[in-house]
């Protein structure tokens, strides 16, 4: 401090001495000189102190952090200033305040958060980046959300098919322009990251996350999971590959707690390890700038606890330069006597960020705690936090914090360009599994009698993470407002195919076919893992029973279109029906399935998982349809 002070008394005497050689006299000078020097002598005045801290808080908000090295920003950072850039809170949670005085590394949505339109998003973001930006670190924080098949939580956003249908597309291209699509609706709300892909390698269908699942073939799941990535990437968002790892391989009866399936174990010889590995080392090749932890376990080692598989072998083995973050809360079920201890547990196996939706600060707080009793290294959490704001360096959000150079290749989200794109996606998912008397496409002039509770229902449709965690269904109105059902398709091109669409159950005698539309309820995570699999059984459609008995009865050839999150078992009913498409889940561009009924476009869709005929068979070579089956 009395090194500045004499610095500024030393610049105050040359310019009084400039300014005395033009008006003052020399006798006026050496007075101006003798109170300086008065004031260096007494260096700790109380009014001296105030005024250098003002001098070196004015130099530090003058300091631009774009232009320092991540290093550089390190080193300005306390202990406790480093813990809060490793937690994740929920934005329901986390408000402007504690952004202002905390300065936390990063936020997220919440399953219960309010359902905001592009501008409420940026309003909602710029808010708390705003109290970031006048924090003491001054570090902005980077919005990450769920936009697994669009950006979900927002109005307007087009929804994509779900993962199993983009696996049954199987189109590499259409794939990528799907993750730029997505990319380029997230950066008008301000989310900048995108907990997506999830690339699970989904083997047992019973699994409720089974449509987050590209396929059962590892092959092609990693090779849709990087052209989505490249796709979000090149459009300028960060990605994160998930559930690192073997979400997908889970055993039956296995679950976490009271839960049948889901976060349990995986059993796991190297073979398998490493086809797994090999899906996570392409998106490490293709650029991934994050990857998130398994809630799970491999071998009874739950994932956020697996020092080996997180700091050895992603970290160490292949590379992984980015940031590892935890799943929702996912910590708490690892072993430990406390959060304390879990926090250290998890920060020692590898876990740079904390997705901490509400104990967020008692996280921070706890990696604090761990480093000043020794539990936790200053090189690991250094490490966390260069790899934390590499992240966001590299993103731009030093040098654009509140996004206003973004550029997105669209002026809103829902245009006419992303929506056809999705249509696209759409017409390629459709798998025709039987066609007998080649039904399809549908014949000029036909009468249909269309039935069934997934016909007219855009939550249905679109399943779960949309709008909300489990999704929804529509009541009083669409549930999701600008998307389209099947029944709006076939009204939409009965015109042009002299189409007579039927809905009403006293003309169903008049129709030359009947269009059945049946499927599963909207579903995520452990909610929807099922012991049957059945469209009558546990997590069919309400109205799936009524609806086929009423086909059944009309003795009219049966079209029937299978809405659901995997390959259902089907029983007798198939013998039933003269045709069957398996629609997957859509999302908001139903009426793309029309497209293909009336042979618009055709059917290329191919199975991406083995369709059994019973639970019993799941994971033996005996299948309804096998792999790569669809008919053209």
């Amino acid at each position: 401090m009395k090194r500045i002070k004499s610095m500024v008394s030393i610049m105050l005497v040359i310019t009084l001495f400039l300014c005395g050689c033009q008006n003052k006299s020399l006798d006026d000078h050496k007075t101006v000189n003798s109170e300086i020097g008065n004031q260096k002598d007494s260096s700790n005045h109380n009014d001296q102190n105030e005024i250098s801290q003002d001098d070196l808080a004015d130099k530090e908000n003058e300091l631009d952090l774009d232009q320092m090295s991540v290093d550089e920003i390190l080193s300005r950072l306390s202990l406790e200033e480093k813990a809060a850039q490793m937690v994740q809170g929920a934005c329901d949670n986390l408000f402007a305040e504690e952004m202002k005085s905390d300065c936390f590394g990063s936020i997220l949505s919440t399953v219960s958060s309010q359902r905001l339109d592009v501008e409420g998003w940026q309003s909602l973001i710029e808010e708390r980046q705003k109290a970031a930006l006048e924090s003491k670190t001054k570090i902005p924080f980077i919005y990450g959300n769920d936009s697994v098949h669009g950006v979900n939580t927002c109005e307007g956003a087009v929804i994509f098919p779900h993962n199993i249908g983009v696996g049954a597309a199987n189109d590499p291209e259409l794939t990528y322009q799907m993750g730029k699509a997505v990319a380029n609706e997230m950066k008008l709300t301000g989310m900048l990251w995108n907990f997506a892909p999830c690339v699970a390698v989904a083997d047992e269908p019973r699994w409720g996350r089974t449509y987050e699942s590209y396929s059962s073939d590892y092959t092609i799941v990693k090779e849709l999971a990087t052209a989505y990535t490249k796709g979000l990437i090149d459009g300028g968002i960060v990605a994160c590959a998930k559930h690192y790892l073997g979400d997908g391989s889970i055993e039956y009866g296995t679950g976490e707690g009271s839960f049948l399936i889901d976060r349990g174990d995986a059993q796991l010889g190297q073979e398998e390890l490493d086809q797994l590995l090999s899906v996570y080392q392409s998106l490490i090749d293709a650029g991934v700038q994050s990857i998130m932890v398994n809630h799970g376990s491999v071998n009874g080692v739950k994932m956020h606890a697996n020092k080996e598989m997180i700091a050895d072998v992603l970290k160490g083995k292949m590379g992984f330069k980015g940031v590892v973050i935890s799943d929702w809360e996912s910590i708490h079920n690892i072993e430990g006597d406390d959060l304390k201890d879990q926090v250290i547990s998890s920060i020692n196996a590898g876990i740079d960020m904390l997705m901490e939706p509400t104990y967020y600060r008692d996280c921070a707080d706890y990696i604090v705690e761990g480093c000043k009793e020794g539990l936790i290294s200053e090189d690991r959490v250094n490490d966390a936090v260069r790899r934390i704001l590499t992240m966001k360096k590299n993103a731009g959000i030093f040098k654009d914090p509140y996004g206003k150079d973004i550029k997105s290749d669209y002026t809103q989200v829902g245009s006419e360009e992303v929506r056809s794109l999705a249509r696209q996606m759409v017409e390629r998912s459709m798998v025709l599994l039987k066609n007998d008397n080649n039904l399809l496409p549908l014949k000029n002039g036909m009468k249909l009698y269309v039935t069934g509770p997934a016909m007219n229902d855009t939550g249905v449709l679109c399943g779960g993470w949309t709008i909300e965690w489990e999704g929804g269904m529509d009541r009083k109105s669409k549930y999701v407002p600008d998307g389209k059902t099947i029944l709006d398709g076939l009204k939409e091109l009965a015109p042009e195919y002299n189409l007579t669409i039927i809905t009403e159950e006293d003309q169903a005698d008049e129709a030359d076919a009947t269009i059945l539309c049946v499927g599963e309820r909207p579903y995520a995570e452990w909610n929807g893992d099922t012991k049957d699999m059945e469209l009558t059984g546990q997590l069919g459609l309400d109205l799936n029973e009524e609806a086929i008995q009423e086909a059944k009865k009309l003795g009219k050839p049966v079209i029937t279109l299978i809405v659901a999150g995997r390959n259902v078992i089907l029983g007798e009913d198939f013998n039933d029906w003269d045709s069957v498409v398996m629609c997957y889940l859509p999302g908001s561009e139903g009426d793309g399935i029309a497209n293909v009924l009336t042979g618009k476009t055709p059917f290329t869709g191919k199975l991406a998982m083995p369709w059994y005929r019973s639970v019993e068979d799941i994971k033996t070579d005996q299948v309804l349809f096998p792999v790569g089956y669809g008919l053209e």
